[in-house]
């Protein structure tokens, strides 16, 4: 589990309240608070954090360029987005690299749900949030947004297939591939393979 938790909420109430969901499940892990964002900042700035759980909506926010921010001090970090926003909202959060997102009104169940699949899988996306971030990126026939050879490689990836597999499939360099990879997710607005793989899903399934 995660050394240290950053819960960052502008409210006494929610940040006592999760926290103490957390330390029920969890017992080896370390909690820090901040009630701003200038607070996060100074938190990133002076300790290494595994998990920041944000509320999108605090004192000095900067909205969807918080996570960039976020990312540029500790790129590692893993960010779940924590708001009464909906997935619409949400989506634009996700497109700048947040890890996950829960709405405030989640359960107790939810909540660990969402950190635990941070913890395992590195994300954590609601099938209504994977949906949205689809519906956002998908405006008209993917053959129409990609080359004929950013296909082939948009179908190798959602099959499972690594940058090393795709360059021998294809005949070409690994960095080449990774260079397509990087351009079909500039195309489609995504940025993790679990949308990649919906996109497919909903294309050619």
């Amino acid at each position: 589990m995660y050394k240290t938790i950053l819960i960052a909420d502008d409210h006494f109430v929610v940040r006592v309240g999760i926290a103490m969901i957390l330390k029920e499940k969890y017992k080896d892990i370390k909690i820090i608070y901040a009630e701003n964002y200038y607070e996060v900042s100074e938190q990133l700035n002076q300790k290494k954090i595994e998990l920041l759980i944000l509320d999108i909506n605090m004192p000095g926010s900067i909205g969807k360029d918080n996570v960039k921010e976020i990312k540029s001090i500790q790129p590692e970090i893993k960010v779940l987005i924590f708001t009464t926003n909906n997935e619409a909202v949400a989506s634009q959060y996700i497109k700048e690299g947040a890890d996950g997102y829960l709405n405030k009104l989640s359960d107790e169940k939810m909540i660990l749900k969402a950190v635990e699949s941070i913890y395992e899988n590195g994300h954590y996306y609601s099938s209504e949030l994977v949906q949205q971030l689809v519906n956002n990126s998908i405006k008209k026939p993917i053959s129409e947004i990609l080359s004929e050879r950013e296909l082939q490689v948009f179908k190798l990836l959602a099959q499972g297939n690594g940058n090393l597999e795709i360059a021998n499939i294809l005949g070409v360099k690994e960095s080449t591939a990774g260079t397509y990879k990087k351009r079909i997710y500039e195309k489609l607005e995504i940025n993790n393979l679990i949308t990649l793989h919906k996109i497919y899903l909903e294309s050619f399934l």
